[in-house]
This record gives C-alpha cells, sequence and structure tokens, in this order.
C-alpha cells in the first residue's frame, strides 16, 4: 500500500473534514501518498483529484461540510461507470480508497471493492446516524444540538403566543435524529417512522396539557413518518404542515410550522463529532494497511470497531423502543 484516495459522497455532515484531515495526516505518517477526490464518485469517475499534504488540511477540522464537496452521481450506479473508476485509480496508481459517507456511499464501496483489486474502507458519516455496526456516525451530534438549539428559540415565541408548534427534522426514514432531539428538549409528542401514531392521542394529549395551564407545546416530527392520517393536504409537501392543519382542524388550536431542513447539515461540528471522526479517519488508514478491504470502521461502547461493509449494508439499525417509551411517559 503506497497511495491511498479519499473522498466523500452523499449528504454532507460536519466533522467530514475533521475525517479528512485525519486520514491525511496518518496516512502520510505511515509513509503513504493521500489523494484527495472532488466532488464525490462523480469527481472519482472523472479524474478530479487533488494531492493532500499535511498543510493542506490545516485549519479544517472546526469546519463543517466538507472540503473535498460532494456530489450524487448516477454514472457510478452502473458497472461500466464504476470501471471508469477503477482506470482513474490505476491510472493515479492508487492502492486503497476512503469513503466517508452514508449507506448509499457504503454501497458503492462494496461494489468497487468487489468488481477490482482496489482496497476500500467506509467511514460513517451521516447526520441520520441509520448505519449498523456503529452506535454514532459522524454529524449527528451535531446536528442533534442543532435542532435543540432551534427548539429552545422556537420555545421561546411558542410560550409568548401560547401556540402550539410543528417542528420536522431530517432523518430520511429513520427516527434516531427526532426521538434523541425531542427526549432532550421535552417535546410534548414525538412522531417517527419506526413506530405508528394515532393522531386523536396526539391532539388529546395537547389538549390535556392546556387544560393544565400549558403556555404552549411542541411537536417533533421526523421527515419520514407515515402517512397513517387523514388529510386534504398534498402530502408530497411536508408532512409536518399536514400535521398541523389538521392538529388545527381537530381542535382549534393555532399551529405554526418549522422545517429545519438543510439547517440540519450546517455548522462547526461538535467536540464530540470532531473525534469521533479524527479516531475513525486514522482507523480507515490502519484497516488499509492490514490489506483488508471492504470494511468499515466505526465505534461501539467507545471503541474503534471494524466491520464487514455488508454488514453495515444490509443490517438494519433499531431504534430503542424503551426511550421512545420514556420520551412519551415524561411529555405527560
Amino acid at each position: 500500500m503506497k497511495k491511498v484516495a479519499v473522498l466523500t459522497s452523499g449528504g454532507d455532515a460536519p466533522g467530514m473534514n475533521a475525517a479528512i484531515r485525519a486520514v491525511v495526516r496518518k496516512g502520510i505518517y505511515e509513509g503513504l501518498k493521500i489523494i484527495g477526490v472532488k466532488r464525490g464518485y462523480a469527481g472519482l469517475i472523472e479524474g478530479d483529484f487533488e494531492p493532500l499534504e499535511r498543510r493542506s488540511v490545516a485549519d479544517i477540522i472546526h469546519r463543517g461540510g466538507t472540503f473535498l464537496r460532494s456530489a450524487r452521481s448516477e454514472e457510478f450506479r452502473s458497472k461500466e461507470g464504476r470501471r471508469k473508476a477503477v482506470e482513474q485509480l490505476k491510472y493515479i496508481g492508487a492502492d486503497g480508497l476512503v469513503i466517508i459517507g452514508g449507506d448509499g456511499s457504503f454501497k458503492g464501496a462494496q461494489l468497487l471493492g468487489e468488481e477490482s483489486d482496489i482496497k476500500t474502507v467506509g467511514i460513517p458519516g451521516t447526520i441520520d446516524n441509520d448505519i449498523a455496526c456503529t452506535d454514532y456516525s459522524i454529524g449527528y451530534d451535531t446536528a442533534l444540538n442543532t435542532i435543540l438549539d432551534a427548539m429552545n428559540k422556537i420555545r421561546d415565541t411558542a410560550t409568548s403566543h401560547e401556540r402550539t408548534f410543528v417542528i420536522e427534522a431530517m432523518g430520511r426514514h429513520s427516527g434516531f435524529l427526532t426521538l434523541m432531539s425531542g427526549l432532550a428538549g421535552g417535546a410534548e409528542s414525538i412522531l417517527i417512522p419506526e413506530f405508528d401514531f394515532d393522531l386523536d392521542q396526539v391532539c388529546q394529549k395537547l389538549e390535556a396539557g392546556y387544560e393544565r395551564g400549558k403556555l404552549h407545546s411542541i411537536i417533533l416530527v421526523a421527515e419520514g413518518i407515515g402517512d397513517n392520517f387523514q388529510t386534504s393536504r398534498d402530502l408530497n409537501e411536508s408532512k409536518a404542515f399536514a400535521l398541523g392543519e389538521e392538529i388545527s382542524k381537530r381542535i382549534g388550536l393555532e399551529t405554526r410550522v418549522t422545517v429545519l431542513g438543510h439547517l440540519q447539515r450546517g455548522g462547526t461540528p461538535t467536540a464530540q463529532d470532531r473525534l469521533l471522526a479524527t479516531r475513525l479517519g486514522a482507523a480507515a488508514v490502519d484497516v488499509l494497511l492490514t490489506g483488508e478491504t471492504n470494511k468499515m470502521v466505526g465505534v461501539i461502547h467507545d471503541q474503534i470497531e471494524v466491520a464487514e461493509i455488508e454488514e453495515a449494508i444490509e443490517s438494519q439499525k433499531d431504534v430503542d423502543e424503551g426511550l421512545y417509551e420514556l420520551a412519551d411517559i415524561l411529555s405527560l
């Protein structure tokens, strides 16, 4: 192993820069040459490369986003597209590839490793925290704190105007981010894809709270919640708006909706995300130096663990039902 490429793929997540920095500096320490791939798999196919030195990653550990940038690539989904990517890596003499991203990025890494002799290792980087074989993924903690900050500010307005606010968080089809931020932020109701909900019960809880003298209520909703409530609104729009509309219609409470959207992906990474990214970046280099391929590095019980990337892709990471029940108990 003499030369390793590194790329970020899929949605950006705070801490990706810290992971790149660790890959570069640990790799150089081990005598490797490191090549940065710009714009993810799209840049890999096009040969958009940049040699990275120690100074290339100076002063990026605190920056959000990814300085290598990221992009979707439909071409990489085809075998021909991946063949072009391998040719580009061979052309620059790269023996290994570090991929920082989510499950879609990991699938690309798996296929690349199976169809060539390029050694691949994945680093979980997604605010959704939905990747198996690791307790946490890079960006999750920062996004969690971003949501909490937004909830705190919205609560001030909600109390001032005695209103119900519906807040929509990201997470695709996973409720990790929504559940944990709702539990930490004291939301009155938390609606996530993993569990069905009864809108009548949500409304009853809201009414009971106001009867006890509550001045506001916050309902935290994951973007991937199911369509198990009736509404005339187009559900191609944010489900949070449909939910807010239905609550107003059923019990007459004035509601406001806030969709946090891509705000959750940005910002300075927390200390937790910087430390996680640094540890995983260095571990990825160690894995490549052993000659292994199609692996991922993660952290379980605060210890670095190496798993088959296929296991991470095919396994489902379950939300803790006990925490979901606890959030409901504490909101009464």
